[in-house]
């Protein structure tokens, strides 16, 4: 999505990693979830003071309402929906997933869906079935919203010196 749009691309779960100087697995294991909720609380409010590019977030960053509120307010927000069963595929060999290391990921995934999914339709500004269209395909869909929305391309901003517009 950055590359299509020419942006910086930020994953604040690395931007986390690189701040705690351990994976997120290590620190979970080792702090907790609150602990961990509150680092990715103070990352997200930063990344999203002057958003310059497109941030990707960690599944669990709608649970906290401030989070909520500074995705929504600070930018545009794609929920890419996804059923459980097709994260379940996606993600089913992935060991750094704390949440998942349970006897049945599967049914973990449905419950978090369950619980996030009007989390992350409350955050969004547009949603988009993931189903199984290629990346290009998403990109793609996702580019036309932001057209179809006016969110892009960016407005041009006047040159330095161009008046204001007269007033009526």
């Amino acid at each position: 999505m950055a590359r299509r749009l020419g942006l910086p691309f930020v994953d604040s779960d690395h931007v986390i990693e690189q701040r705690l100087g351990c994976s997120i697995r290590e620190f979970f294991a080792r702090e907790g979830e609150d602990s961990f909720r509150d680092v990715e609380q103070l990352v997200l409010d930063e990344l999203t003071q002057n958003p310059q590019g497109v941030i990707a977030t960690g599944g669990g960053a709608v649970l906290r309402e401030a989070n909520r509120r500074h995705l929504h307010g600070r930018g545009q927000v794609v929920y890419l929906r996804s059923t459980p069963e097709d994260v379940f595929r996606r993600v089913r060999h992935d060991n750094a997933r704390p949440l998942l290391q349970v006897n049945n990921p599967l049914e973990r995934l449905r419950s978090l869906y369950e619980a996030r999914d009007p989390l992350y339709r409350e955050t969004a500004h547009f949603v988009i079935e993931t189903g199984r269209p290629s990346v290009a395909t998403l990109v793609n869909m996702i580019v036309m919203q932001l057209e179809l929305a006016g969110h892009w391309p960016p407005k041009a901003a006047k040159p330095e010196g161009t008046p204001p517009a007269a007033q009526a």
